[in-house]
């Protein structure tokens, strides 16, 4: 009865239990296929039509070709189609009632885009799309062309070309950025996306905890590229895929045998560490671990940066030292959570909190992303690691409602008995729903020790 009546309901109970069994926490691909379809027919039937009202736009026309897919199209896709097939055109027009949604191709595009192409009556693609527009009379039609974003540029030469050889004129003259209906598309977490997303991010935060562990780890023999590869396979055998290539790196005290990890401070501090991978390290006792790691599941995206701390003889917990340095860091994230204020632009919050970390003493560097069915996602940017006095264009993007972020930052604490400054280096992934922002899966409070302290709680 459950299953035949909240069909959505009984998926995400199938999720929860599969999070709940460690040899199966994943579902099946045709039980992940039932999420995607449904999340995609709720977001064309409620999100969409908001999304063109808001901006004005009454006709999208999203054009792709096979293996050069609009960043935006892929999103749109059913879960049955991997890709573009020959060229792709889909067409979302407002009449006033409904938003509808219209396939120029040789078939539907699943059970929700509609074929409207009788290559019968017109063999020539771009004729028939022409006759939709002409039937239609649209006031603005939106391409998907963009300087700022990407993800809202996926109009090609190409495709753009052609479509203005076969348009008249009168139409080219109503052709307008869709880049604001894009971003929203893009940025914007339905209420079904959130019933699962703390699913997701608690799945990529038990690896974490998993990789970040003796079970994983032993001191002296283990290195950082072992535990980087034990993380890949680990989401191969789980049936789940990543969008970055993760990282872990080591900070330990300086112990003046010119180890990497032991050099003086202002070689790690310098800002060039973030734009190139660390190298092979073997881990070792009263070192401090770090991790930069995501997966990409049901369509939706995790980016997580924790650390963790091997413990040596003797010890049964993290030094004190260490412990005070990451309070700066979970600090610096209140500080900048707390300046998510719907209207604010990316810079905006970015000048004020680094201003108010200034005034309470905290060295920190906030380089904050929106986060959803990409990585980096569209929306607003908070900082760029190496632009910290604020991000032109996208950083001049409003945060909106119920929009998601990895809060990535990291607080700069000097260690006297290390001899050295060490980075907190933190990122977890957030949900703004217009008036509050939580942590969809909490964030790391105190660092990890290996071997694991019983009754740890994050």
């Amino acid at each position: 009865m459950l299953k035949r009546i909240y069909p959505f309901l009984f998926v995400l109970l199938t999720i929860t239990r599969a999070l709940a069994q460690p040899s199966s926490p994943v579902l099946p691909e045709r039980e992940r296929a039932r999420v995607v379809d449904e999340i995609l027919e709720d977001r064309f039937t409620n999100l969409l039509p908001q999304l063109m009202r808001r901006e004005g736009l009454d006709m999208w026309v999203i054009i792709s070709r096979e293996y050069n897919e609009d960043p935006v199209l892929r999103t749109m896709l059913p879960s049955t189609w991997l890709s573009a097939r020959r060229r792709t055109i889909i067409v979302f027009f407002d009449n006033g009632k409904d938003v509808e949604k219209l396939a120029i191709a040789r078939y539907d595009v699943g059970n929700l885009l509609k074929g409207a192409w009788d290559i019968d009556v017109r063999p020539n693609q771009w004729e028939a799309l022409v006759k939709i527009i002409e039937d239609r009379k649209p006031k603005k039609i939106g391409l998907d062309m963009s300087a700022t974003y990407a993800h809202a540029d996926g109009m090609s030469f190409t495709e753009h070309k052609e479509l203005l050889e076969k348009l008249p004129a009168e139409y080219q003259k109503r052709i307008v950025s869709a880049e604001k209906v894009a971003v929203g598309w893009l940025e914007t977490r339905t209420e079904k996306e959130m019933a699962i997303y703390p699913l997701i991010c608690r799945l990529s935060h038990q690896i974490i905890q998993e990789g970040f562990s003796e079970q994983v780890i032993q001191p002296g023999v283990t290195t950082t590229d072992d535990v980087v590869w034990w993380f890949r396979q680990r989401i191969t055998n789980l049936g789940l895929d990543t969008w970055f290539h993760p990282t872990v790196d080591v900070q330990r005290a300086d112990r003046g045998d010119g180890d990497a990890a032991s050099r003086p401070s202002q070689d790690f501090n310098h800002l060039r560490t973030f734009s190139k991978r660390p190298d092979k390290q073997v881990i070792m006792p009263g070192d401090l671990l770090h991790v930069d790691f995501g997966i990409t599941y049901l369509r939706l995206n995790t980016d997580q940066q924790q650390h963790a701390y091997v413990l040596r003889a003797g010890e049964t917990d993290v030094p004190e030292a260490l412990k005070a340095a990451f309070k700066q860091g979970n600090r610096l994230q209140d500080i900048l959570t707390e300046q998510f204020k719907g209207g604010k632009t990316g810079n905006q919050m970015l000048l004020a909190a680094l201003d108010q970390a200034k005034k309470e003493g905290i060295s920190g560097t906030i380089y904050s992303h929106p986060i959803g069915v990409h990585g980096h996602a569209a929306g607003p940017t908070i900082g760029l690691w190496d632009q910290q006095k604020g991000v032109p264009g996208s950083g001049d993007y409003p945060l909106l409602a119920n929009t998601a972020y990895s809060i990535e930052l990291n607080a700069a604490v000097e260690l006297p008995d290390w001899k050295k400054t060490i980075r907190i280096m933190l990122e977890e992934d957030g949900f703004f729903d217009g008036q509050t922002f939580r942590y969809i899966d909490g964030r790391q409070t105190e660092i990890y020790t290996i071997p694991r302290k019983l009754g740890y709680v994050r």
